[in-house]
């Protein structure tokens, strides 16, 4: 007996967005990390038969989890404005496996110079490419500004990084450890404001509980702002404070001092369990 797809609608969120369960099963939905690993064979078909559902001419038989499948890798893998897919480290969905290897060989290898150097900018230069991959189509970004972000937000990493682990060698080893956070924090402060100036120049638009737009808002702009360079930081808090009190810990024990070569595989794993 086939399924009745009369009601259905492909681009409707499938919980409902009025309630923080639904928001969060969403994005648990659409982030899933599983999703990385589909070929663009399977890709494709998803966005040809999202594409069908929206025309209404889905092929005889399809089932409506079919539909809501096609959807998840979807929404997964192309841009929600332009259609276009999206490169594999870019997407939502790489964020968990991509943002937990390198939080954890930043909390790793915090000692050296060189090493604080480099990871500091693998994690600017991968949030550079999160952003570009996710850029707003309708309010589009110069390659200039972009470029501007990431040189601005790497170089205050860096600069943040260098500076504190100057500031803290002869402070207690978890101090050291802390640094990266520092760091992170200090690189989304910059970064995010100068990625979404013309925001904060022009206003973004408002609208009202039945969706008409009123208008546009500097102050909004700003305040949202404000909220997404706390959120991230508030996102990254939890592994980069405690992960480095566990890890200070964990490493004065007998066998830990004898498997050394896996605390860096062993912080990775452990990120994975914060994010």
């Amino acid at each position: 007996m086939e399924a009745d797809l009369s009601g259905f609608n492909i681009d409707a969120p499938r919980w409902d967005q009025c309630t923080f369960p639904g928001r969060v099963k969403h994005f648990f939905n659409i982030t899933d990390p599983r999703t990385v690993l589909v070929p663009d064979r399977e890709l494709d078909w998803a966005k040809g038969m999202v594409e069908k559902s929206r025309m209404g001419v889905v092929p005889p038989g399809t089932q409506v989890e079919q539909l809501l499948y096609a959807k998840k890798l979807y929404d997964s893998a192309f841009h929600p404005d332009t259609g276009e897919k999206m490169n594999v480290i870019g997407r939502m969905s790489f964020q968990v496996p991509g943002g937990m290897i390198i939080t954890g060989f930043m909390l790793q290898f915090y000692r050296t110079m060189p090493a604080v150097i480099f990871w500091q900018w693998v994690n600017q230069s991968f949030n550079a490419l999160v952003n570009y991959t996710n850029r707003n189509a309708a309010s589009p970004t110069s390659v200039r500004q972009m470029a501007l972000s990431y040189i601005t937000a790497t170089t205050t990493a860096v600069a943040t990084a260098v500076g504190m682990n100057m500031l803290t060698k002869r402070a207690p080893p978890l101090v050291g450890r802390w640094v990266p956070f520092a760091a992170v924090a200090a690189a989304n402060c910059a970064n995010i404001p100068m990625m979404r100036q013309q925001e904060l120049i022009q206003g973004i638009c408002v609208k009202d509980r039945n969706h008409n737009e009123i208008g546009h808002s500097r102050r909004a702009a700003a305040i949202g702002i404000t909220q997404v360079v706390i959120s991230r930081i508030t996102m990254a808090a939890p592994g980069m404070i405690l992960l480095p009190v566990i890890m200070e810990r964990l490493e004065k024990l007998h066998f830990m001092k004898k498997v050394k070569v896996l605390h860096g595989p062993l912080q990775v794993l452990l990120s994975g369990c914060f994010a």
